[in-house]
Formats: structure tokens, C-alpha cells, sequence
């Protein structure tokens, strides 16, 4: 799909922004931002349905992180696994609003995720991040292990896996979510009625689907770089 494109000029050097995803992107976090609220605002020991979902979140993700990297490093990451999740669902179920009401000159709203610079942006926080934790765990051992032939052999297998993961995580959530809007919206252009509507079912179960993975993997990379393993 295209994309509503803004350029500008900064120290002779074009600069481009997707403003359609720039855009949907502030949207998502804004709806963060009031769920987040809305969670806090009055808690109790007997939960309401908001802050109960919210919990049930939150607890799913702390057994994850501490049954793969102890209580300590589970403290430590767990923000930002978190945050990933709810970003990255937030906006998937975003693309389900209908954006296609508001017409553009050049491109469309849709889900942020539906732009690969959005899922790559991601993908590279998250590999800088695991790659920084690995280091100051390890030091040079994280990149190097021995002189053996096993030890090039790793070296070489782990030195490919720090450039494909990135590529994979990105890949994997655009491609997803891209490839599901475009289907409703071909299946809107043919029924828009009935058509659309198991289509549009099933995105929301890709949604959940597609951030549970992301995050998922994101958490087993922190696992492995800090791991002594």
C-alpha cells in the first residue's frame, strides 16, 4: 500500500516520514495511555474487569520472564516486554477501526504495524537491547567463543542469528498484519457487507497471535544473552 509521504530538507539531506503510520502510531499510544488510567484509577482488592484483564497481563508475563531468566533479570526486563506486548496488540487491533472513512490524498490509515519501517524499528531495539545486556554480561564472550572448532563454529552460527533476527521479527509482524488488512479490504470491495466480517474475526485472533509472538521471542533473546549457558 502507499503510504502518505511528507518530506522535508534538513541540512541538504530529504528527509521522508510516513505520516499515515506516524500518525496512527501516536494514536496507539495515546489509547495506551487513557487504558492505562483507566486501569489504575481505582484499585482494589476485589479488581473490577479492567484492572482483573490487566493483572491476568501482567502476571502472565512475570511467571514467563522469571521461569526463563530468575526474579532478578525478570525485574530488570520486564518493562520493556510488557510495553512491547501492549504496543504491539493496541496496534494490531487499531487496524480494525475503520480508517478507510477518512480518505486521503496518498495512502491510507491502517495499522502502524502495516508499515515495515514500524516493525523493523522494533526489531532493532530489541536485538540493540538484548546485544548491550549480553555484553555487559559477558563481555567479548558474547560475540566470541574460543578458538576451537566448535567455538568458530558457535561464533560463526551466533554472529548470523545477530543480523537474521531482527530481519525475522520485523518480517514476520508486518507481513502478517499487512497480508490480513489487505484481505478484509478485498473482501470488503467484494461484499462489503457480509464478506469482510469472518475475515475481520479471525484478524482480531492474529492480532493477539502476532504480539504474543513478537514479545515471546523478544524475552527468549534476553533470555539467551544474559544466560550463562
Amino acid at each position: 500500500m502507499e503510504h502518505w509521504i511528507y518530506s522535508i530538507n534538513i541540512a541538504g539531506h530529504t528527509v521522508s516520514f510516513n505520516m499515515d503510520t506516524l500518525i496512527t502510531m501516536w494514536i496507539t499510544m495515546l489509547l495506551l495511555l487513557i487504558l492505562a488510567f483507566c486501569a489504575t484509577r481505582n484499585l482494589s482488592l476485589i479488581p473490577g474487569k479492567l484492572q482483573y484483564i490487566s493483572e491476568c497481563i501482567i502476571n502472565y508475563f512475570v511467571d514467563i520472564t522469571k521461569s526463563s531468566m530468575g526474579d532478578v533479570e525478570a525485574k530488570r526486563h520486564l518493562p520493556l516486554i510488557l510495553t512491547l506486548f501492549m504496543f504491539i496488540l493496541t496496534a494490531n487491533l487499531a487496524g480494525q477501526l475503520p480508517w478507510h472513512l477518512i480518505h486521503l490524498k496518498t495512502g491510507e490509515f491502517a495499522s502502524p504495524n502495516n508499515d515495515i519501517n514500524m516493525t523493523a524499528s522494533m526489531a532493532v531495539v530489541v536485538s540493540l537491547y538484548y546485544i548491550w545486556y549480553g555484553v555487559k554480561k559477558k563481555g567479548l564472550k558474547f560475540f566470541f567463543h574460543g578458538f576451537s572448532i566448535d567455538g568458530l563454529i558457535i561464533t560463526f552460527v551466533d554472529t548470523l542469528e545477530l543480523f537474521v533476527r531482527p530481519f525475522s521479527l520485523a518480517l514476520r509482524l508486518f507481513a502478517n498484519i499487512f497480508a490480513g488488512e489487505v484481505l478484509v479490504f478485498t473482501m470488503a470491495g467484494i461484499c462489503a457487507y457480509f464478506a469482510p466480517l469472518p475475515f475481520m474475526l479471525f484478524e482480531l485472533f492474529v492480532a493477539l497471535i502476532q504480539a504474543l509472538v513478537f514479545t515471546l521471542l523478544s524475552t527468549t533473546y534476553i533470555s539467551m544473552a544474559i544466560k550463562d549457558e
